[in-house]
């Protein structure tokens, strides 16, 4: 007989077990092994079932978490399923890197004695069971349609969309610059948080779904907008952030001082079997050196815990604000920590010193950081932050890397497309309700519109996005016909 709910009052939170930290150093595996049946369920079990379900509501998907918790307790898995697909397009990947413990399981109303359901795993175990009893199938479209839509940029938010406009039948046609499919979820996120072949599944099963890739394509370089504009009904541009913001001081110029993504595409291309010339002279591989990451948010994250399993002889994080202010997910700093990571805490960089290495180079041999304290909140909200008066220190240095965020990429000049609305910061301005552009036919969604934000936020903006393509095909499709 199933137990009823409520067992958060003797059952105890447990996530699936995570690999010791010593082991999982040694190699770019996922740290956590599979949820067995029983434990998943066992879990799921402890979800309250409240009337007001604070997990939903501080989910951008808003993601029916209650509904496929009771069902996973039941044993229910393949409804559960259908019920997370039904407001998630890739679960099996947020499942995985979503910051829970800032989003949903960080609002649970279970008190914090007791502490949260572990949604995120439970979400993982779900969909990874369903993958592998054949559960999830390619879309078919009850019905196909003539009109075509263009999506440029094949990370998560494009993807949502063309998976929600495949749905409805229409043809779809993905554009990206890459290789291979998936954005930063192939070449930004580590494989010991998301491995590879769970972005590859998904890709061939949305090949399978007729969707259509045009991969190596530069949008600008290899093939004009105004082309992509003639070749279809609609178009959505979710091409992301990936301009490195910069940081400056003397010396920022040294060899040895470089960006996040440069660091992670480089260890995740080499991880896929590429050959990357930049890893192979060095410029690019953390091992035997000391290195410093500069930044606190999910990409520092990723970017000190590569270091470590490419073998860095110390790794340490420099971050202005204290732990309590980390932008990033407590549990991945958590995680850093027990891998052997130094937080330098309420640190900034001012200057980089240099030396000459042995082939005459000068390259970065420290990073000159001065102590901070903690001021009055700001206009944000936030403390600000002062340096302290002779705080001065130094901090060795062979690989100096800048974690410091992303800004976009100057979309109307790379389009050659100058009556594209953008706004103050570069992010493409779209109508509130609509998607669109300044441009019309023209949507925008993802981080290229609303900043660097969460993979979760560009899947709800993607999904969102594509509603409106179909309204506003569907209307050019009702004016024709009154037309004749």
């Amino acid at each position: 007989m199933t137990e009823r709910m409520l067992q958060f009052v003797r059952l105890d939170q447990q996530t699936p077990e995570k690999r010791v930290s010593l082991e999982r150093r040694a190699d770019f595996g996922e740290i956590y092994q599979e949820f067995k049946p029983q434990a998943a369920a066992a879990q799921a079990s402890r979800c309250s079932q409240c009337g007001v379900p604070f997990c939903q509501v501080h989910c951008p998907l808003a993601n029916n978490i209650p509904d496929w918790l009771k069902l996973t307790a039941e044993g229910r898995l393949e409804e559960a399923y259908e019920v997370a697909a039904a407001t998630n397009n890739f679960p099996e990947i947020c499942g995985r890197i979503c910051p829970q413990d800032r989003l949903c399981e960080g609002n649970c109303v279970i008190e914090k004695g007791f502490e949260s359901v572990t949604i995120g795993a439970v979400e993982r175990y779900i969909t990874d069971t369903a993958f592998e009893m054949g559960w999830v199938k390619p879309i078919k479209p009850v019905r196909e349609r003539a009109q075509t839509v263009g999506i440029i940029g094949a990370g998560p938010g494009g993807l949502a969309a063309a998976e929600e406009l495949r749905r409805r039948g229409y043809q779809v046609v993905v554009y990206d610059r890459h290789d291979r499919v998936g954005g930063l979820l192939i070449y930004g996120i580590p494989n010991f948080k998301l491995d590879k072949a769970i972005v590859q599944r998904r890709h061939r099963l949305m090949e399978e779904s007729g969707i259509v890739f045009r991969l190596n394509t530069e949008i600008g370089r290899d093939m004009s907008f105004a082309d992509v504009r003639a070749r279809h009904d609609a178009v959505l541009v979710a091409t992301g952030v990936y301009k490195p913001r910069e940081i400056g001081g003397p010396g920022v110029g040294l060899n040895g001082i470089v960006p996040a993504l440069d660091f992670l595409t480089a260890a995740n291309r080499v991880g896929l079997g590429d050959a990357v010339p930049a890893f192979e002279s060095g410029a690019l591989d953390a091992r035997g050196k000391h290195v410093v990451v500069i930044g606190g948010g999910d990409t520092a994250m990723d970017c000190v815990r590569t270091a470590v399993r490419q073998g860095a002889a110390s790794v340490k994080c420099l971050y202005r604000r204290d732990k309590a202010n980390m932008p990033g997910s407590m549990r991945e700093v958590g995680n850093a920590e027990e891998e052997g990571v130094e937080f330098v805490w309420l640190s900034a960089p001012e200057a980089f010193i240099g030396a000459a290495g042995p082939d005459g180079v000068d390259r970065v041999a420290a990073v000159r950081a001065v102590r901070m304290h903690l001021g009055l909140p700001d206009a944000s909200g936030r403390q600000s932050v002062e340096p302290i008066e002779d705080g001065h220190f130094n901090v060795a240095a062979d690989l100096v890397i800048k974690a410091l965020g992303f800004d976009p990429e100057d979309i109307p000049a790379h389009f050659a497309t100058h009556d594209l609305d953008v706004s103050r910061w570069g992010t493409v301005k779209i109508g509130s309700a609509t998607f669109m552009t300044s441009l019309k036919g023209i949507f925008a969604a993802g981080d290229i519109v609303r900043g660097a934000s969460l993979v979760v936020w560009a899947i709800r903006d993607g999904r969102d996005a594509a509603q409106q393509i179909h309204g506003y095909l569907q209307q050019i499709t009702a004016t024709a016909v009154a037309a004749e």
